[in-house]
């Protein structure tokens, strides 16, 4: 982590609060609307199922009735049979339509949040544990699965055929209803009480299904470094105490579905033991006939299942609740504006000016910038100026803290500043549509991070559209020429999960080369050359140099060998401009410098200096090995 990104922070933004019904259906509504037509589909399909299932107990009692005469079963029993078949049938049919719309808005859902979560400014990231946000883009949109495909065909179909079985069920006999629908509400009410626990639960294991992601990418984005510090086990066991716990609200999820399940049966039992003591009554005092009451209780056994479907979108829509309101969370994240590059020229100026400034060095400009990352935060920079034009290297030198990194990061625009303005080519880049501005900068960070993938992959990434002799011209300028011959399989060789299978000199030349290859008029270069050896430091030292002839080059360094290469130094302390100048006048002039050229800087490289340069030799010849930090 660079010096003044870890004052930004890292946690997440704490747990996530519930969202009220009517905004929670209105996000279920927004995924569920593209779909709409298809799961009506599947709920009609559903419904005639459960009407061809209203039909057997009414096709049972005239089976009964026709066992006292002499009038032939046949026909009653080819009828239920079809029914029976039918209705199987039919229900399959809507169940596939239904699980296949699912998936659909499941996978629309990743697709947004994937889109939004790559845009995520800067700060939100840094704001939130990468676990969770994976975590919101697998397990939580699996979730949101059936509470926006079965929990709302489960309430339409479940609510629809529970009032045709009320209904039927009234017409034949209304005391028996009224001593069904009395145990039924009696239960039901405990159930609705049960509600809101199984969300609960199961938004606090979201949260920790979270807590394990983060825990994980923790340990295997520095897996070397577990293994040497002996922490296996204990990084285990922040993983295991993260998976205990999303055990345990999984378990009381678990516990108070069964509760709800459960009750369904217990109404049902409770149900059909009071109507068949009263229906047998009724039945012995010849108020209905056996063949009413054998229907009245295949129409009880029936209600189970739309009974069961209300209650199953019921404890859906809880646990798709804590799912919504989590993914809700993520949506709102603010992010980045998008746009392709070009898409402000006409602000720029005319179409000459802005095809000129596509292949000239840009400039940089900073006016009075003021910065801090949060809002509580103490400024990182108080009023910092200077002009870079270009081309040329410029070298920002300071001590750790001093504000050098988040220069590059206020160009980038990865931070909006909190007063001043950065300009580039003398236009405040916030004025700047992204992909444009960020089309004219290369940028090599501090810890040089490779990608996942081959080596062409990475090298292309910035510059996709690079040719095959572009990219053989990039590998020698980069010294990678020899690493690719070594390679069994050339440039198409894997790199290992970020880039473990290369050195640390090796990852850096990669990410200079990847920069080079946008052949970009701003260059950033934050202490790129550290991790390499003396004659390859000295190889690419001489590249960058050759690009500052036709390039801005932007560089935060911390050895001699790169700083008296710079056409201008900036002494940065405390988050303000002290020096601007030569190394050779700031040697001069400036206490702070003449003391970071003396004792931090690797001086050990100064011999290889033309001394008509004229820098002192007595301060470079006092310089010891020790590197500054970022």
């Amino acid at each position: 982590m660079s010096e003044d990104v870890k004052h930004s922070g890292g946690g997440t933004h704490g747990d996530t609060q519930r969202l009220p019904a009517r905004e929670t259906w209105r996000a279920l509504y927004r995924h569920f609307r593209p779909h709409r037509w298809v799961v009506a589909l599947g709920a009609l399909l559903t419904l005639v199922g459960a009407v061809t299932g209203l039909a057997q107990p009414l096709a049972a009692k005239a089976l009964v009735d026709r066992l006292g005469g002499d009038e032939s079963i046949v026909g009653i029993l080819i009828l239920l049979t079809v029914l029976v078949v039918a209705g199987t049938a039919i229900e399959s049919v809507g169940a596939y339509v239904l699980e296949r719309t699912a998936e659909s808005v499941v996978l629309a859902a990743r697709r947004t949040l994937v889109g939004r979560m790559l845009r995520l400014r800067i700060p939100e990231v840094e704001r939130t544990q990468p676990g969770d946000l994976m975590s919101r883009v697998t397990s939580d949109t699996t979730l949101l699965r059936a509470v926006t495909t079965q929990s709302v065909v489960s309430a339409v179909s479940g609510g629809l055929t529970f009032i045709a079985t009320i209904v039927l069920m009234g017409l034949m006999d209304p005391v028996l209803l009224g001593v069904t629908v009395g145990v039924i509400v009696l239960i039901g009410g405990a159930v609705a009480l049960v509600m809101p626990k199984i969300s609960q639960a199961t938004a606090r294991a979201q949260e920790a299904v979270g807590v394990i992601s983060t825990a994980l990418e923790r340990a295997f984005g520095a897996f070397r470094t577990v293994k040497a510090s002996g922490a296996e086990l204990r990084e285990s066991a922040a993983v295991q105490e993260a998976a205990q716990e999303a055990w345990r609200h999984g378990v009381r999820s678990a516990k108070w579905q069964a509760v709800a399940w459960s009750s369904v049966g217990l109404a049902v039992q409770v149900s059909f033991l009071a109507v068949l003591g009263i229906g047998g009554a009724r039945v012995a005092s010849g108020a209905i006939s056996v063949s009413t009451l054998v229907a009245f209780l295949l129409f009880l056994f029936y209600l189970i299942d739309p009974v069961s479907r209300l209650v199953e979108a019921a404890t859906q829509y809880q646990v798709g609740a804590a799912a919504i309101a989590r993914i809700v969370q993520a949506e709102r994240m603010e992010t980045e504006e998008t746009g392709d590059a070009q898409a402000g020229d006409a602000e720029a100026g005319a179409a000459g000016e802005v095809r000129a400034r596509a292949s000239a060095p840009a400039s940089v400009a900073f006016e009075d910038v003021r910065f801090r990352y949060r809002e509580e935060l103490p400024y990182v920079h108080h009023g910092v100026s200077f002009e870079v034009p270009g081309p040329g290297m410029t070298a920002f030198v300071g001590p750790s803290g001093a504000g050098k990194t988040t220069v590059f990061g206020l160009i980038e625009r990865f931070y909006e500043v909190s007063g001043g303005r950065v300009l580039v080519d003398g236009r405040d880049v916030r004025s700047w549509p992204l992909a444009d501005l960020r089309a004219q900068i290369g940028y090599v960070e501090q810890d040089a991070p490779v990608l996942a993938g081959t080596l062409r992959e990475n090298l292309l990434f910035a510059a996709p559209q690079a040719t095959e002799d572009e990219l053989a011209e990039v590998l020698v300028r980069a010294r990678l020429d020899a690493l690719v011959e070594r390679l069994p399989e050339d440039l198409d060789s894997l790199v290992g999960h970020r880039g473990s299978q290369l050195s640390g000199g090796e990852r850096q030349r990669v990410a200079i080369a990847r920069a080079l290859l946008r052949k970009p008029r701003l260059l950033l270069l934050d202490e790129a050359t550290s991790q390499l050896d003396a004659v390859n430091e000295l190889a690419l030292r001489d590249v960058v140099a050759e690009v500052s002839r036709e390039v801005t080059v932007l560089v935060v360094a911390h050895r001699l060998s790169t700083v008296t290469l710079a056409d201008r130094i900036v002494v940065m302390d405390a988050g303000r401009v002290r020096a601007v100048g030569t190394h050779r006048e700031l040697v001069a002039s400036d206490p702070l410098y003449g003391e970071l050229a003396a004792t931090q800087f690797l001086a050990s490289a100064a011999p290889e200096q033309d001394t008509e340069d004229g820098e002192d030799a007595g301060v470079r010849d006092a310089g010891t090995q020790p590197r500054a930090a970022t």
